[in-house]
């Protein structure tokens, strides 16, 4: 009898052990997606069998971002748009694509690119004049507030005196604000809208923008004189999952499009300029990380994209860009096969991002026209720097590698 109930304490006792570490294993997964062991789905993808690296140098500890912290983004980007914001002010007129309604006309023209009436239906984002008045606006504003809530805890959601809001990232190193706010401008020499306007600050007791806050920031222990970006903070943002075609088990984003409603085809445009955008500066904090994650965890790309979120309109928002350029050339070998992988998935381009591409190819001046856009735009550009002439070559290289691809693109489709 004794035996009996000893045994039938073990069970008891291993039934609590294991109810417990099941609910430990959802947490962490929760807390940090890309935990689970999955192996790669199979034949018939884009995606290769990438070699399988499950050591500890992931994208996360790379980034050293807690995704714990990432909610907190989310969680504060889901109030009502506030009074005064771009979207009271943007595209008042534009309709947003019906889900179900297919348009008659064909959605690819010239082989590879989109048709111009989808490029109609385009949401404008950011625009240019939009960017310069907040960037004017943001410069004169007094920051009230400081508290977490974009991203890892070294960085700060803002709230100035108007009650308006912006992320500060102040970065682990000078690198990530270098990062984030060069790729903005490359964006806008791209023509690439979907990422939030920015500006730089500079952290000292004589400023007037953070004399509010100047206690708050003592016990942040961030450095007096340190530079650090500002972008504004939008509201009511959802999050993104890759599409079908861009998923594992797809051939890939290609002309033959068919079977997809207007607002799927507006969405993959957007996607088609984020897959170049993301080349370009090399940033492995978004697909390439779930490309990367596949690995492990075979239905990554079924749940939300990393810093990439959406608008109710429908616009793609490019949120942390820290990876970009500067950090990513640094770790560019690690990272490059998913890079390709990515890139070689597309085949359909909007035709200005294209012609953008081509000047750049051309004129091979990409170095002299973002250093030129960036200290025309940037007071403090000087203080925070620029790209090395090393890391100037890896970005021309890059746009002649994209150039590549686009006629790689039109020799095979080309006849469609």
């Amino acid at each position: 009898m004794r035996v009996v109930t000893s045994n039938l304490f073990a069970l008891l006792l291993l039934g609590a052990f294991a109810g417990v570490f099941y609910v430990w294993s959802s947490l962490e997964d929760r807390l940090e997606r890309h935990k689970r062991g999955f192996a790669v789905p199979g034949a018939g993808s884009f995606y290769p069998k990438l070699p399988v690296d499950l050591s500890a140098k992931t994208f996360r500890t790379l980034l050293a971002v807690p995704a714990a912290h990432r909610t907190q983004l989310k969680a504060h980007n889901l109030s009502e748009y506030p009074a005064g914001s771009r979207h009271d002010n943007v595209n008042r007129n534009q309709t947003t694509p019906q889900e179900g309604f297919v348009k008659l006309d064909r959605p690819v023209e010239d082989g590879i690119f989109w048709s111009a009436w989808l490029e109609d239906l385009l949401p404008v984002g950011f625009t240019e004049e939009y960017a310069h008045a907040w960037r004017d606006k943001a410069r004169a504003a007094r920051v009230v507030k400081l508290e977490p809530g974009c991203g890892r805890t070294s960085n700060q959601l803002a709230t100035f005196a108007d009650g308006s809001k912006a992320c500060v990232r102040y970065g682990i190193n000078a690198d990530q604000v270098q990062g984030e706010t060069l790729t903005y401008y490359l964006a806008c020499l791209l023509g690439i809208t979907n990422v939030p306007p920015l500006i730089l600050s500079q952290l000292n007791s004589y400023n007037e923008q953070w004399v509010a806050v100047r206690t708050r920031l003592g016990g942040l222990q961030w450095s007096d004189h340190a530079v650090v970006s500002l972008t504004e903070w939008v509201s009511n943002l959802s999050g993104v999952v890759t599409p079908a075609p861009l998923r594992q088990e797809s051939s890939g984003l290609h002309p033959e499009l068919l079977n997809k409603t207007t607002a799927e085809l507006v969405d993959l445009m957007q996607w088609s300029d984020l897959i170049i955008f993301d080349y370009m500066t090399a940033n492995f904090d978004r697909l390439v990380s779930n490309l990367f994650s596949l690995q492990w965890d075979a239905r990554v790309m079924e749940r939300d994209t990393n810093n990439l979120l959406k608008t109710p309109r429908g616009d793609l928002v490019f949120i942390d860009n820290e990876a970009g350029l500067v950090h990513g050339f640094r770790v560019l070998n690690m990272w490059e096969q998913y890079h390709q992988t990515v890139l070689s998935s597309v085949c359909v381009f909007r035709k200005r991002t294209a012609q953008r591409v081509a000047e750049l190819h051309q004129r091979r001046d990409s170095r002299i026209r973002l250093l030129q856009l960036y200290r025309d735009s940037e007071p403090l550009s000087a203080k925070l720097g620029f790209l090395s002439d090393e890391h100037a070559a890896v970005l021309q290289d890059r746009i002649d590698r994209v150039y590549k691809h686009i006629l790689h693109c039109k020799e095979k489709y080309g006849q469609l």
